[in-house]
């Protein structure tokens, strides 16, 4: 038996293996008192290792594509769902979620880069003021450089109180360029700003597939998620594996992850709790199988004992167990 890892449907804990497809193909082999050994493979391997007849059945989050179907055969569906989006959750609305978004790590990073620019600022203009201008920059050196610290932000904000001005050439000097530069800073600050404010407001923007090629997307190389995105034109970026993409997710270093919506969702409650969330709808539907050689003789006996399984009045309770349901 070829397997990829894909939780929920194949789960690896210390060597050994469980999950959703796992425990019903453990079933069904019992039931026909079948003999198997597993080969872990990745996803392509996996393919090309059933395509060639390598192994005899593969398992895991394999989706029913017409594209795999012309090259190995596949079982009637365990279960169905569909490509989801993972989002950053929502942090609320009013005060208090500005509020939260002011004291969060990032707006405060931010506020530390512009407090050293301006230290460095009213540094340069106190080491050429400080003796010819002595009653606006003079006294001791923390004075004078808190002196210009505010003057350094007095010129960037263009409150321009007076009370303060550079006199020497080179205090003139930093002062224009001061000047010039500080326009740039405070608009680059204020797109920060308004970036800080808004992380985890994302979602809201998201509400059908056509939002997604206004924002950053990840996925990964080579599955259905990313031919999905290619075939309509959304620029996206792969990553070789979910927990790489949900973690630019977390850092905000993408704005959206587009994968199998079982696997977000599974992830997600394992590492992220109540960071990212998963969207209620799906882009679009999948069938998740087993993959076996095309004429394959396990077909039949396989397809008979699965549709008397996902049939059964416990069938439901066990994929909840380990898919969950959408939010």
């Amino acid at each position: 038996m070829g397997i990829k890892v894909a939780p929920p449907f194949v789960i690896k804990r210390q060597g050994s293996y469980h999950g959703l497809a796992i425990d019903l193909w453990q079933d069904i082999a019992a039931e026909h008192h079948w003999t198997f050994e597993y080969r872990e493979y990745d996803l392509d391997g996996l393919l090309d290792a059933v395509t060639n007849g390598r192994v005899d059945l593969g398992i895991g989050a394999i989706t029913a594509t017409a594209g795999r179907e012309r090259e190995m055969d596949f079982s009637h569906p365990i279960t169905s769902s569909g490509l989801g989006v993972a989002v950053p959750r929502q942090q609320g609305a009013g005060w208090l979620a500005v509020a939260r978004s002011f004291f969060s790590p990032g707006f405060l990073k931010l506020l530390l880069a512009l407090s050293v620019v301006l230290l460095v600022v009213g540094l340069l203009t106190w080491l050429f003021e400080r003796r010819r201008n002595s009653a606006q920059f003079g006294g001791k050196p923390a004075q004078g450089i808190g002196s210009g610290f505010w003057w350094a932000a007095v010129t960037m904000t263009t409150v321009g109180y007076g009370d303060k001005a550079p006199v020497t050439l080179g205090g003139r000097i930093v002062g224009l360029v001061w000047m010039f530069t500080a326009l740039i800073v405070v608009s680059t600050f204020t797109a920060a700003i308004t970036s800080a404010l808004t992380v985890g407001q994302l979602s809201s923007q998201i509400r059908n597939p056509d939002d997604l090629a206004g924002v950053r997307v990840d996925t990964l190389a080579g599955t259905t998620s990313a031919i999905w995105l290619a075939e309509r034109g959304i620029a996206d970026h792969e990553v070789q594996s979910l927990g790489e993409a949900l973690d630019r997710l977390a850092r905000g270093r993408t704005d959206a992850v587009v994968y199998d919506a079982p696997l977000l969702r599974w992830t997600i409650a394992q590492r992220y709790g109540k960071r990212l969330e998963v969207l209620p709808f799906v882009l679009e539907r999948q069938d998740y199988g087993y993959a076996m050689p095309t004429g394959s003789p396990l077909r039949e006996p396989l397809n008979e004992s699965l549709l008397r399984h996902v049939n059964a009045a416990d069938w439901h309770k066990r994929v909840d167990r380990y898919l969950g349901t959408a939010d």
